[in-house]
């Protein structure tokens, strides 16, 4: 457990380009009583596109106050910045984000946007409703997705659904950033395909169990999985380069991060992490890579 307590209170890089954050389902004893408990995962993109998991959270409940707290935590423990943040439109979670990181850039998950407006339609109209919206998703630039959306706002769907149109103006704010970008940072960004695909492993490796007699067991098991996926995280994410040049492009010296020298505060934090704790932390291991790759004199 004293590996798992070092990996979740490391310090962290001051900057990360892209932060997808998601939450699922465990069941946890407690007080006598199985709680299906919710457990954040914040996966990021680190600046040479390899992937990697800032911690674990629980909580039994999701809402605006549990995402302050998150925030807070990964704000203490040295994230001073976060250029976009991909999330799956979960209630107060966009406040709190702006709350915690002001210029942070909030994408909705598309995806989870389109299922959200599918639950509303009857089967024999999904496929007409999901060609309609694709005009919107898709457009090229927020002009033209104005214009997209206001044509489904007027046509015989919308008003046959009347639901599906304000859901998507009410997130629009959250939709229409990754609008700005070209394709290949849109296919990274419109969705949380990215941390879902990796919750869906948790979720196998945790199935077994049944319920856990406490949040430090349930957290031990996720951290042993998250050990093996990682093996697999080795090279970027397609189209890195390309998408690198777009997010230098867009925000400038605020991507490279030139006011810090995270290595520094990464690697003399190591010194004070016991040899037998740090050996199988995966994180602390890539991170320490990844400063002296861009300290190489140190």
């Amino acid at each position: 457990m004293d590996e798992v307590t070092a990996w979740q209170n490391r310090p962290l890089e001051p900057c990360y380009p892209i932060v997808f954050m998601d939450a699922i389902r465990v069941n946890i004893r407690s007080d006598g009583a199985v709680s299906n408990k919710a457990v954040f995962v914040a996966l990021v993109i680190l600046p040479d596109g390899t992937r990697d998991v800032l911690g674990l959270w629980f909580q039994a409940n999701e809402g605006a106050k549990f995402w302050a707290s998150v925030l807070s935590d990964l704000r203490n423990r040295g994230v001073q910045d976060i250029l976009i943040a991909v999330v799956d439109g979960l209630k107060g979670f966009p406040q709190a984000i702006e709350a915690a990181f002001p210029r942070t850039q909030v994408q909705t998950c598309i995806v989870h946007l389109l299922r959200h407006s599918m639950n509303f339609a009857s089967y024999k109209d999904r496929k007409a409703v999901a060609k309609a919206l694709k005009t919107v998703y898709t457009a090229v630039n927020i002009e033209a997705a104005e214009e997209a959306l206001a044509t489904f706002e007027d046509s015989d769907l919308a008003r046959r659904y009347p639901a599906i149109a304000p859901s998507w103006r009410r997130a629009w704010n959250e939709v229409i950033p990754f609008l700005d970008y070209p394709p290949e940072v849109r296919r990274l960004i419109y969705t949380t395909n990215s941390i879902e695909a990796l919750n869906s492993k948790i979720r196998r490796a945790v199935r077994t169990r049944g319920h856990f007699p406490s949040d430090e067991a349930a957290a031990k098991l996720i951290y042993l999985a998250l050990n093996a996926t990682s093996t697999e995280w080795k090279r970027s994410v397609r189209e890195w380069h390309a998408v690198k040049s777009q997010l230098a492009i867009m925000f400038e010296e605020r991507f490279l991060c030139p006011e810090t020298t995270p290595g520094h505060k990464i690697l003399d934090s190591l010194k004070e992490v016991p040899v037998r704790t740090r050996r199988p932390c995966f994180s602390l291991h890539r991170t320490r890579a990844l400063s002296m790759s861009r300290h190489p004199g140190q």
